[in-house]
């Protein structure tokens, strides 16, 4: 057993968390997506069709759909072959789906292509890496997590920029032949590495600590004993509020901009790029968090600092009040992208890591809901109070609710029988 103890991958267990924020890198160019929406609808006007902006938004949201659901059925399946595999296998059908949808000669395409095949290969894809960081980390389960996931948040500040200039380039169905065969090639090398550490690891002068309220446990749970308990359906209906919360406000970020605090296009394009460095930032930040303070208390930290976020809005925003916004605005992106830190650390240390994959695929169903409700429930507010201030009152309330929920139910289970 002494040498499970010592023995690391070539490289060091550092090299992996790299390799995994790589990977995610490419997997969250699925947040760039908005600079793909007005290329998208000339070229299919250019070409004859008549294109709504609903129906080239629509591909966004299958492929968050597909995402969510494609993590449920992957987990047994990391399990079954291995990180290295299916992080493979995920990238090649990612990288395929943009491939496909550069070949689109209708937006209804894009639906199969990039929603469907693109978002079902993120779902293989995602897992992997995040699923290696929380067993070669008992330690520091959080912030090797939060940095694994470090790259999905910090995807759209990159891939936006590089699409940008590619559309300008060349065009935009170049673009996405670009990004395919870019995604193939570099997903399928950082995964080769990939590899769960031997059973009985534990990092070198490392000690498991004694079980506390809220510490690692010692016991694992499997999927079906997960779902029984009242720390799952905590964890769930938490992480689905700040993912909700967070994409309400997060989804209107340039519209508040320029319709309340009346600041010009260019700068509100720049300070949303400037959002998605604190949307990535969150995650290390809350991951640390969750390992220091458990996962309860930083879920609890995390709705407060939404709530009082939205309340700077509401009592101080109006024109002018750049700063204001600035502050609240990447307050709210940087507790968005904790959650993506706090909900799978939460998921290994309150149910161990021996059904991980499988654990944290239900657990993520909760960002799906989110994703798709969140940003379809602000349209909705903005349509019937006439200002997107409107959505603001609605994310304090469900910030407040996440919040006694954390408190009463994101607790330490009971070990399984």
């Amino acid at each position: 057993m002494a040498e499970n103890v010592f023995k690391e991958p070539p490289g060091g267990r550092w090299f992996l968390i790299a390799l995994g924020l790589i990977i995610n890198l490419c997997l969250g160019s699925v947040y760039s997506w908005s600079v793909f929406v007005n290329p998208l609808t000339k070229h299919f006007t250019d070409i004859g069709q008549s294109v709504s902006a609903t129906d080239v938004l629509l591909p966004f949201s299958i492929f968050l759909a597909t995402f969510a659901i494609a993590m449920v059925f992957s987990g047994k399946y990391i399990e079954k072959y291995g990180p290295r595999k299916m992080a493979m296998a995920g990238g090649i059908l990612c990288g395929l789906g943009w491939l496909m949808a550069s070949t689109a000669s209708s937006v209804q395409m894009l639906y199969p292509t990039y929603g469907i095949i693109g978002g079902l290969g993120v779902g293989i894809a995602y897992g992997c890496p995040v699923a290696v960081a929380a067993r070669w980390f008992p330690d520091k389960r959080g912030l090797a997590v939060g940095l694994t996931v470090l790259g999905f948040g910090f995807s759209a500040f990159f891939t936006a920029n590089i699409a940008t200039y590619l559309i300008g380039a060349f065009d935009v169905m170049s673009t996405f032949r670009f990004f395919g065969i870019g995604f193939i090639v570099i997903i399928a090398l950082c995964a080769m590495p990939l590899t769960f550490p031997p059973t009985g690891y534990k990092p070198a002068g490392w000690t498991p600590p004694a079980p506390v309220a809220g510490a690692h446990v010692t016991c694992d749970f499997k999927r079906e004993q997960m779902l029984k308990t009242t720390s799952f359906i905590g964890l769930w209906l938490c992480y689905f509020i700040g993912c909700l919360a967070g994409l309400m406000a997060i989804g209107i970020s340039k519209p508040v901009g320029s319709e309340v605090i009346q600041i010009e296009t260019a700068m509100g394009s720049f300070l949303v790029g400037f959002f998605a460095i604190f949307n990535g930032g969150g995650r290390p930040i809350f991951g640390t968090l969750t390992d220091k303070l458990t996962p309860r208390n930083a879920a609890m930290v995390s709705f407060v600092a939404i709530a009082v976020a939205c309340l700077m809005m509401i009592t101080m925003a109006g024109p002018g009040a750049t700063t204001v916004y600035i502050i609240a605005f990447a307050i709210l992106w940087m507790c968005l992208g904790g959650w993506l830190a706090i909900a799978p650390t939460a998921t290994a240390t309150f149910f161990g890591t021996c059904d991980y994959p499988r654990n944290y695929g239900m657990v993520f169903l909760a960002y799906g809901a989110g994703a798709i409700v969140g940003p379809q429930l602000a349209g909705a507010i903005r349509t019937a109070s006439g200002s997107y201030m409107g959505v603001f009152p609605y994310v304090v309330g469900l910030a407040v609710l996440g919040f006694i929920i954390a408190f009463v139910m994101m607790r330490p289970p009971k070990p399984p029988s």
